[in-house]
């Protein structure tokens, strides 16, 4: 209430004084006296294996930051987006959101691309109170920060549930649904949650023998892997009925060609977290794959809050910008959100303070384009499970699972 109180005296001193012509301040601005750029500083992944994935969320948030200045910016003020490349290290992620608070000197923060790096980011906005929105964080039994405010909206145990809507799709197909599955998973700590679960929440591969499906291979890989020879062979092996790949960015089309070389093709194949252009590019190969989205452009997610800007202004910005795949799915989705979920908790307090842009998030439903959002502090600020599959169908993308939110004559098979 004082700092209101002495923002509103302030501003009115202000307005005097130029009416009077005696002074060259410049006018005041809701937030305080200033018409400076409010800067947010972030990190993406703008090199290294996350890169491709990482390009997309560039294109969303420099699409929403634009558009939010010709809008008039945040309480009266432009926006800058203070971005620098965390190289895909969460190393190097840490240490740029350090130097981004201590040197950048930004108002707010904005999360990186890719669990680790998210994990490691949140550490130093914990350090320093700051509040911390992110696109796809999926540790989500470990995040206890209590302003971190995730838009992967797969509820606290996504390790049970992603899975328990990819076998129910799966088991849409009768007699032809599969009975046995190889899991091969990239070791970055977001698919390895997804496939194995921790201590207190079971993953996919328990999921799936606890369903009856026999499980004939458990392989890790490490990030940025090369070598998929070897790991094509043991999956032709093992000739599974559903090959379940922990895959981020480009593993996908990579091990699906070594599959090819090896003379081996997949009878259903789901892959987790691929970048949506390079998965589309392995042509042929993906045909009938399947994948997690939260967003689409179509009905009903259309009818979300800002979605009809979001892919106005992503389609023509992709392009412009190179990207193999230009429909704005789950990723730049999520960076959308995370960029809406910031606007709203400063327009909510009308103000820069952390502790009041938390409080604010906290205590009100937020519009994004995935929908109304309420950060549960009981589930670690985890909204529900909004996790839906997708599948390529005559190389295209469309939603196939649940019936609720599936294209228009599409279902799995």
């Amino acid at each position: 209430m004082a700092r209101t109180k002495f923002a509103a005296a302030a501003a009115a001193a202000t307005l005097i004084a130029l009416l009077a012509g005696c002074t060259s301040a410049p006018p005041s601005s809701p937030s305080g006296n200033s018409t400076e750029p409010i800067r947010i500083g972030g990190t993406l992944a703008l090199s290294g294996p996350l890169a491709p994935t990482g390009a997309i969320h560039k294109v969303a948030g420099e699409q929403f930051v634009e558009w939010l200045n010709e809008n008039g910016g945040l309480l009266g003020r432009q926006v800058e987006w203070v971005l620098l490349d965390d190289e895909s290290n969460p190393q190097t992620s840490a240490a740029a959101y350090t130097r981004l608070i201590s040197q950048e000197n930004v108002d707010l923060l904005i999360g990186p691309y890719g669990t680790a790096n998210i994990t490691a980011a949140m550490d130093i906005a914990e350090r320093n109170e700051m509040v911390f929105p992110h696109h796809s964080a999926t540790l989500t039994y470990a995040y206890d920060y209590k302003w971190h405010f995730p838009l992967f909206a797969s509820g606290r145990n996504s390790s049970s549930t992603m899975p328990t809507t990819i076998f129910d799709a799966y088991e849409e197909l009768g007699s032809d649904a599969p009975k046995t599955v190889a899991f091969v998973v990239n070791e970055n700590p977001a698919s390895g949650f997804i496939a194995k679960g921790h201590e207190e929440e079971k993953g996919a591969i328990d999921i799936a023998k606890d369903r009856g499906l026999d499980v004939v291979l458990e392989l890790d890989f490490p990030q940025g892997n090369t070598d998929w020879a070897p790991i094509a062979q043991r999956i032709k092996d093992a000739d599974p009925d559903l090959l379940w790949v922990g895959a981020l960015g480009g593993d996908s089309p990579a091990l699906l060609t070594a599959l090819s070389q090896v003379g081996w093709e997949p009878r259903h194949q789901f892959h987790l977290f691929p970048a949506p252009g390079l998965l589309l590019s392995a042509g042929d190969l993906v045909e009938g794959a399947t994948t997690m989205t939260m967003f689409e452009p179509h009905e009903p997610f259309m009818s979300n809050t800002g979605a009809d800007i979001m892919v106005d202004r992503y389609v023509s910005a992709a392009k412009d910008a190179g990207l193999a795949y230009t429909a704005p799915e789950i990723q730049a989705a999520l960076s959308w959100a995370s960029w809406q979920t910031i606007v709203a908790g400063v327009e909510g307090c009308e103000c820069l303070d952390q502790k009041g842009i938390g409080e604010y998030l906290l205590g009100n439903e937020i519009e994004t384009v995935l929908g109304g959002i309420d950060f549960d502090p009981t589930q670690n600020n985890y909204y529900g499970d909004l996790a839906y599959l997708k599948q390529v169908q005559d190389g295209e993308f469309y939603v196939v699972y649940p019936s609720k939110v599936a294209t228009d004559g599409r279902a799995i098979r």
